[in-house]
């Protein structure tokens, strides 16, 4: 049986070092990587051991306990949260890493979310127990304050910080010890027996409040028995009502058998989750002998050919096969070949382990593997069975909002340039390229400071190119504060042949919940048929194309809501052309005779100090213009929360090192945008 599995984290909760110690324990490597020694499995790519942070998603297998567990380490920094969704759009399960120390950080919150939308099942594993000032208790009523779920906490630890030992297993109430690297079962320790008996007994409560047969049994007898409790354990699990809570130190080898256990005990198989569905609503289920149905969610195009990595969720896929790649894809890049409805064939299949590969034969439902051979295939498009078309839902793609200039140092670099350009766009479509239309200068625009660092220096060291990079620019937008109504636009003309007629009346009004909400609505009054529906839509046509750039500097306007009011026809001369050039036209003389407003993206930063330098950092945090919204004392720290520009966040790394003698650290989440003071 398979899982297949995401780890999930904030950046430097121990997610790779979990990653390790499965693989180790499952017989899958052969001795310990380590993050500070540049030697682990999943962080191969020479960026990520340059900066030691995860920054692309690596797929791992190994074998636990008779069930192939497909892993997936994804990156911990905001700037690389699409790379977290792309993974988990194609997940059954995950573990949620938290720091016994900081419990749930700002980055865990945005994970959580991601695997939220897709419905993935998780387990909560908390690390680092052997810190100064870990408690697991505080890690969890942070995970019931902040994600506002219910957790299960099946695992007691034995001593604590640098004398924890081992973890009493309430479940099946037994003691778990690991010494000189091997763990070793045993009965429940005299000194922890009324505490674990304690522990079990509020576990049973917690578990009978959310399980009816777990109730009814918790009601009839004295205690759950340890096989309802489990199997009430997993039923939770899947349907999301609560969260299974484990601890240990993966960095000292402790907590990960039982960890691995869990993943096979809890977390659903491709089996136990609904059949994938079509955008047409057709349904597939898991079986191997159904017609294929499989999801590109990452792409790796090298100089030496291309890699697809796709998620079976039906049928079989064997090498050689012909498969039809269908979806429609935006790409990010002008004149990006879709695919869209080719066939292709198979060449090569790779079960994958992270920079290294094995060929198969085939791959069934529940299988992720890498395809080597598919021209067409983009990430997000299906490849289905020729005979039995299906699209499945792609990935989300988060809108870039920081742009650097990328120029070649030498002139005859150009198409080299752009073609490393279109490459980084095609394996990430959180990167955008675009050329400034007033400047000529070509854009790449990512979701941070450091995601556009890492795609300058892959330009660098994947195709030897020297290029120099412009100060970073954020991508601001448009809002309408007060806006106008009865805006009435004529568009005639008559150059020969048929004239185009068009007249259109419109309302233009702020949207609720804008400027942080944002979006655009449309909506038509018009009655009598005075304009036919199918000028309507070419009317909100042409509105989505004035949208593209305002009146205060060309940027996007978003957060606003128009209305069709009235407007007239031409028997002869009217046409969606007509209306959809009235639409445009009429919205950009709308917005002139509005009152606008200029938005920048904002982000929300959590900054960790010493006491000492709180006062210096929250007076540098106003002087870049943030909000202060909230700070406690911890351990001797102070956190600090803000709403800061996204603009001057822009080097605040040195600063805030300099201001604190380096022993200030601060994580930022995109948090929307906000009017430009």
């Amino acid at each position: 049986m398979v899982r297949n599995l995401g780890i999930l984290a904030h950046v430097d909760a121990g997610k790779t070092t979990v990653t390790e110690r499965m693989l180790y324990l499952a017989g899958a490597t052969y001795k310990r990587g380590e993050v500070h020694d540049g030697t682990t499995v999943t962080d191969f790519d020479p960026l990520e051991r340059d900066r030691g942070i995860t920054i692309f998603a690596a797929a791992v297998s190994c074998a636990w306990d008779g069930h192939r567990i497909n892993l997936i380490d994804t990156p911990g920094h905001v700037d690389f949260s699409d790379e977290v969704e792309r993974s988990l759009r194609v997940l059954d399960g995950a573990i949620a890493v938290f720091d016994a120390v900081a419990g749930v950080e700002p980055q865990s919150e945005s994970v959580w979310r991601l695997a939220d939308r897709y419905g993935v099942p998780r387990v909560a594993f908390v690390n680092k127990l052997d810190r100064a000032g870990a408690d697991l208790d505080t890690a969890v009523e942070s995970i019931r304050r902040r994600l506002h779920k219910a957790p299960l906490v099946v695992q007691l630890p034995i001593g604590q910080e640098d004398r924890f030992i081992g973890v009493v297993d309430l479940v099946r109430m037994r003691s778990l010890v690991w010494a000189d690297g091997a763990c070793s079962v045993g009965p429940v320790p005299e000194d922890l027996l009324a505490q674990a008996r304690q522990r079990r007994r509020l576990l049973e409560e917690s578990v009978a409040e959310l399980h009816a047969g777990a109730l009814e049994e918790f009601c009839a007898r004295p205690s759950i028995s340890d096989e309802t409790l489990a199997g009430a354990l997993r039923d939770l699990t899947g349907s999301g009502a609560g969260l299974v809570v484990l601890c240990g130190s993966a960095y000292r080898d402790r907590g990960i058998e039982p960890l691995l256990d869990a993943v096979v005990a809890y977390l659903p198989s491709p089996l136990d989750v609904p059949p994938v569905r079509g955008e047409d609503g057709a349904e597939r289920a898991a079986d191997p002998r159904a017609p294929l149905a499989a999801l590109a969610f990452k792409v790796n195009a090298t100089a030496t050919g291309r890699l697809t990595f796709v998620r079976v969720y039906s049928g079989t896929m064997r090498k050689g096969d012909t498969v039809l790649v269908t979806g429609l894809v935006t790409g990010q890049v002008t004149g990006l070949d879709t695919g869209a409805g080719r066939t292709e064939r198979v060449s090569r299949i790779l079960r994958v382990q992270a920079d290294r590969h094995t060929e198969v034969d085939l791959a069934v439902a529940g299988d992720i593997v890498a395809v080597v051979g598919l021209k067409s295939a983009r990430l997000g498009t299906t490849l289905c069975a020729p005979g039995a078309p299906l699209v499945l839902e792609p990935p989300g793609t988060a809108e870039p909002v920081v742009s650097v200039a990328v120029e070649a140092r030498r002139s005859t670099d150009a198409d080299r340039l752009a073609s490393g350009l279109a490459r980084l766009a095609e394996e990430d479509p959180s990167l955008a390229v675009r050329t400034d239309a007033e400047t000529g200068q070509t854009l790449l625009s990512g979701m941070g400071e450091l995601h556009l660092e890492v795609a300058v220096e892959k330009l660098r060291r994947e195709h030897a190119m020297d290029v120099s990079v412009g100060r970073p620019q954020v991508a601001h937008r448009e809002t309408v504060v007060r806006g106008v109504s009865g805006l009435l636009y004529r568009h005639v003309k008559q150059d020969g042949g048929a004239g185009q007629f068009a007249h259109v009346v419109l309302d233009v009004e702020p949207l609720d919940g804008a400027p942080d909400g944002g979006g655009f609505e449309f909506a038509s009054t018009v009655v009598g048929g005075r304009v036919p529906r199918e000028y309507v839509r070419a009317v909100e046509a042409g509105c989505r194309d004035a949208l593209a750039d305002g009146p205060l500097g060309g940027h996007p306007v978003t957060g606003l809501r128009v209305t069709l009011t009235d407007g007239a026809t031409h028997p002869k001369d009217s046409s969606d052309l007509a209306f959809r050039t009235a639409g445009r036209l009429g919205l950009r003389e709308a917005l002139r005779a509005s009152a606008m407003e200029l938005l920048e993206p904002v982000v929300e930063v959590t900054v960790t100090v010493p006491d000492d330098a709180a006062g210096g950092v929250l007076g540098d945090l106003a002087a870049r213009r943030g909000r202060i919204s909230g700070s406690s004392a911890r351990a001797g720290t102070v956190v600090i929360t803000a709403v800061v520009p996204l603009a001057e966040v822009f080097g605040y790394a040195t600063r805030l090192r300099s201001r604190t003698q380096g022993r200030g650290t601060f994580t930022t989440r995109p948090a929307g945008y906000a009017p430009a003071r």
